[in-house]
């Protein structure tokens, strides 16, 4: 669209772009949060990451098709009205705001009627549940799509043709927004409080949609076009569904890699998926809008258009390689832009192509596009990525581009009124030879270790390298743990205190596996839960002694998350220990140190039993808002500075802790739990180590002191994730 063009649009026109900007931004502040509820009440799971996103898609896809079918032949009577359907499918979508969290607890309490400890029966009771839930309110997001075009078809025939692409547009201009500003708003409201405000944004764009169709049936115009409302006869090809069905693969497929990719740079903060997230978006609006503008004019296009996009998915490969990145920020940029640019020009131009303003014929042909937005993560995270390395995987998803920038344009979407720029096998031959230049140059990111091994599964790509003590785990690039006595003390220190002799102990997070290790040698059943399967594997790799140990009939390894089974599992702990992944900011770790995960372990410590929460650093809101919960949940808590450098061990209970020297702690050791002890030093003896520990030991009243207005860290209330606001404001404080 020319700018002439688009001064001439009939500003009741702009009103539906503006809706469609908003209600983008709200649906994507919806995902965001109920994943985040779903993982609070399900689990911090790949599975359930899978289920909700999947169930978010399943439902724009369904509602898209059947708003779709129900406007065939209903255009002139459905016509004047398709405004009020469209606001009562916001009004809808405004309601879903309170009704899930709602609907998420209820299953919560459902599910813990049915006592699973079966982590199969557990995730498919609850995968059931969220569709349940996910799907009939994420249909009438994608509802709006037809009812919509039905309203510009009906208002605005000269427009209608390309309707779908101006919304797209639209739609994801509100989802850049909706990747960053939601962020902002948890930071101050909470979950619940964000939620409220996007429903009323949603009963705000209701009220004006039934407005402005007050005011449109009231016009002149509108009875003049009823007439003309009718479906022109289209040769459309099925190669058109096939395209959008692979666009939508390759485009969440290659998601999940660049998640992988591009950890090592961002890091694992919610604000750096929400770069991805954004980075995505913005250049898929761009993208859409150079569509917008080329598409009025005849399009010199072909096949070799696949061929760029083929060249653009690798690229990805090329810019996540260490070797060659020249800006920590500018890589992720540099190999999510181009892709996400060809995708958001190619989506709209295939769909506008197969509907030609058809409501029905555009609901059908973005329900495919998100079916295939479904199986693309399905396919890259739980089939390629446990084999295949981030670049052969990005590879895959570049081969069936390749093979149709050289098939002939009847077979490959470009057939009515295309004309193919000159010399078009040249460029796809020229493509060709880029992308296997690009795939060529790309490393793994392993490689630039010297020493290392890495595993992949379903859940993250994990690399152990180094040599001694300068051993490091890294998941997805990201450091995790290194060996240090730290995470003995971990282990040592809450079973040294207990009035009790122990008979069994849980440890959350295996990392390196170095606290399991040393809760074993107390010779007691220990069990150790760990999110990513790779993980426990690689336990050789850290300690010698690790593959036999784990032979032992006292060592258990669970795969699931620490919460889930905390949940699930009848088993009382005499101690728990849990060590969260940093940065103490990482996303989701809330939920390891929340009141409400705090009230779980409660119902899981024998009477006497002792919780080690361990909280590696964390600024003055953070440290205060985790004392905070711990004070609110346990009667009795206590705190110690690190062995060495900074960090704090809570140990907590129902019952008082005893204040013991460290002469009196290691008395109550076993003989192979002292010599553990002081494996690694930094003293050579056990008292010397403990004593340095209980000569850190600072009041909880203290901590809380740090920063006194600041809430007890809660699921609804993530302090130590959300900081990007108070932070700047400190910064421009100091």
């Amino acid at each position: 669209m020319t700018n002439s063009q688009r001064l001439q649009q009939p500003l009741p026109l702009r009103w539906f772009f503006l809706f469609f900007a908003v209600s983008g931004f709200c649906s994507l502040l919806y995902e965001i949060i109920w994943l985040r509820l779903a993982m609070a009440k399900f689990g911090v799971t790949s599975a359930l990451l899978s289920l909700v996103l999947s169930a978010f898609m399943a439902g724009l896809g369904l509602g898209s098709w059947a708003a779709g079918r129900f406007t065939r032949g209903r255009e002139t009577s459905l016509g004047p009205h398709a405004l009020r359907l469209y606001a009562v499918t916001e009004l809808l979508i405004g309601v879903s705001a309170i009704a899930v969290p709602m609907e998420i607890g209820w299953g919560r309490h459902l599910i813990e009627h049915f006592s699973l400890a079966s982590f199969a029966a557990y995730h498919l009771l609850s995968g059931a549940w969220i569709m349940l839930v996910l799907v009939p309110w994420c249909a009438c997001m994608g509802a709006t799509i037809p009812f919509t075009m039905l309203a510009i078809r009906w208002g605005f025939p000269d427009e209608s043709e390309r309707s779908f692409s101006y919304l797209y547009v639209a739609n994801v201009l509100g989802a850049v927004l909706g990747a960053f500003i939601p962020l902002l708003l948890i930071e101050i409201c909470g979950f619940h409080g964000t939620l409220s405000i996007a429903s009323l944004l949603n009963a705000a764009l209701a009220v004006a949609a039934l407005g402005l169709a007050r005011a449109l049936a009231a016009g002149p115009s509108l009875g003049a076009v009823a007439q003309a409302v009718t479906v022109p006869p289209v040769n459309r090809s099925k190669t058109i569904l096939a395209l959008l069905l692979a666009t939508g693969c390759t485009s969440l497929g290659v998601e999940v890699v660049w998640v992988r990719l591009f950890t090592p740079y961002l890091g694992t903060v919610v604000y750096a998926f929400a770069t991805i997230l954004a980075t995505y978006l913005l250049f898929t609006f761009l993208g859409s809008r150079a569509y917008r503008a080329w598409g009025a004019q005849p399009l010199r296009l072909g096949p070799w258009i696949w061929g760029l996009l083929a060249l653009c998915t690798v690229f990805a490969a090329l810019a996540g390689t260490e070797q060659y990145s020249i800006a920590r920020a500018l890589s992720p940029i540099l190999g999510i832009a181009p892709l996400s640019a060809v995708l958001g020009f190619v989506t709209p131009m295939l769909v506008d192509r197969w509907s030609q303003g058809d409501p029905q014929k555009a609901g059908t042909a973005y329900a495919v596009n998100v079916l295939g937005c479904i199986a693309g993560p399905l396919l890259s995270g739980f089939v390629l990525l446990p084999v295949l390395s981030e670049r052969w995987v990005l590879l895959v998803f570049a081969a069936p581009w390749l093979i149709l920038a050289f098939l002939p344009s009847s077979a490959s979407g470009f057939e009515h009124g295309v004309e193919p720029v000159p010399h078009a096998k040249i460029a796809s031959y020229a493509l060709l030879c880029l992308t296997l230049s690009a795939f060529g140059l790309s490393r793994d990111y392993g490689s630039q270790f010297a020493h290392h091994t890495a595993l992949r599964d379903h859940t993250a790509t994990v690399v152990a390298t180094g040599e001694g003590m300068h051993r490091r785990l890294l998941v997805n690039g990201f450091g995790i743990t290194e060996l240090t006595p730290i995470t003995k003390i971990m282990a040592h220190l809450p079973l040294s205190s207990l009035n009790h002799t122990p008979q069994n102990a849980l440890v959350i997070c295996f990392g390196m596996g170095t606290t399991f290790r040393s809760l074993l040698s107390w010779g007691i059943p220990t069990t150790a839960v760990e999110l990513v399967p790779s993980v426990p594997r690689l336990f050789g790799y850290f300690h010698g002694d690790g593959p036999q140990l784990l032979q032992s009939p006292l060592a258990r390894i669970v795969i699931d998350d620490g919460r889930a089974y905390l949940e699930r599992t009848p088993e009382q702990f005499d101690v728990i220990t849990i060590d969260p992944p940093p940065p103490v900011g990482a996303a989701g770790s809330s939920l390891l140190y929340s009141k409400e995960f705090y009230a779980t372990i409660q119902s899981r410590l024998k009477p006497g039993g002792i919780l080690q929460q361990w909280l590696p650093y964390g600024d003055g809101v953070t440290v205060s808002a985790v004392a905070r919960a711990i004070a609110e949940s346990f009667p009795y808590a206590r705190a110690f500075g690190a062995l060495q450098g900074d960090g704090l061990h809570f140990l907590a209970g129902n019952q008082p802790i005893p204040i013991r020297s460290a002469e009196e702690l290691v008395a109550r050791m076993p003989e192979q739990a002292q010599h553990d002890l002081v494996e690694w030093g930094p003293q050579p003896t056990p008292v010397e180590n403990l004593r340095i520990v209980l000569g850190h030991e600072t009041s909880i009243a203290n901590l809380i002191a740090r920063a006194p207005d600041a809430p007890a860290l809660q699921d609804d209330r993530p302090v130590n994730e959300y900081y990007l606001l108070r932070r700047k404001i400190l910064h421009h404080n100091l």
